[in-house]
């Protein structure tokens, strides 16, 4: 009985057999990888259309934001070349190398206050009229408006005479 599953008939058919056997597996597997290769194209796809679609949308922000910060800096520029802007920001730089140079530089602060002290003190003198060209100029024009334009508010000019005083009396 062994003898008859050994015979070159059999042995024949059984080379059939598994060679159909993996056969099989072999198409199986093909189509299986055929499948998963046209998922992954289908993924890559979609991605694709992603990533175009929002490369898109970030250059059309871009170049509104472009086009926002142009006419932001035009404005600004435009705000700049107004007087009454351009005398603020020529105060706030002042202002800012004020405070570096009473920070960086140890005997400046006193003199620094009391140039100061003694500005405020000119222009309170002009402002009341005491000035020789105001007193002038006034009898000329006239009183104006009747306004009268304080350079420092009430708490800033008495901080600068206090600070004026207190300089005097270190000294």
């Amino acid at each position: 009985m062994f003898k008859e599953l050994l015979s070159p008939q059999n042995t024949f058919i059984y080379g059939i057999v598994l060679c159909g056997i993996f056969l099989v597996q072999s198409w199986w597997a093909h189509f299986k990888t055929k499948r998963e290769l046209k998922r992954y194209k289908g993924m890559l796809s979609d991605k694709l259309d992603l990533d175009s679609k929002q490369s898109q949308d970030l250059s059309k922000e871009r170049t509104a934001l472009k086009q926002e910060n142009e006419n932001l800096r035009m404005q600004v520029a435009r705000l700049n070349e107004r007087s009454d802007n351009k005398m603020q920001r020529e105060l706030e730089i002042l202002a800012r190398a004020e405070k570096q140079m009473v920070i960086s530089a140890p005997g400046f602060a006193p003199a620094w206050e009391m140039a100061k002290s003694a500005a405020l003190s000119q222009l309170e003198a002009e402002e009341k009229g005491h000035s020789f060209p105001q007193k002038i100029f006034r009898k000329l024009i006239g009183s104006g408006s009747g306004q009268s334009n304080v350079a420092l508010p009430e708490s800033a000019a008495a901080a600068a005479k206090n600070s004026e005083t207190a300089t005097v009396t270190a000294a």
